[in-house]
């Protein structure tokens, strides 16, 4: 199942707090569609899912803005 997270206008660290949260309640193999433009996501998702075991599956940027795939580990 795929779930959709608008973190456009949040800077650090909440765009990962409001994905920790979202992501806790999905099952494991669920993705996550993070959308972010807070400069400090780039180093702050790809972390993230590797501290935390989820897979970054893929990001594309479009501008200032980021959406970011994560499946759920």
């Amino acid at each position: 199942m795929t779930h959709d997270l608008d973190a456009l206008g949040l800077l650090c660290p909440l765009p990962v707090l409001k994905a920790r949260k979202r992501l806790r309640d999905l099952a494991p193999g669920d993705l996550l569609i993070l959308h972010t433009d807070d400069p400090a996501a780039v180093v702050d998702v790809p972390h993230f899912c590797a501290e935390a075991g989820h897979v970054l599956e893929n990001h594309v940027e479009s501008g200032k803005a980021i959406t970011w795939t994560i499946r759920k580990g």
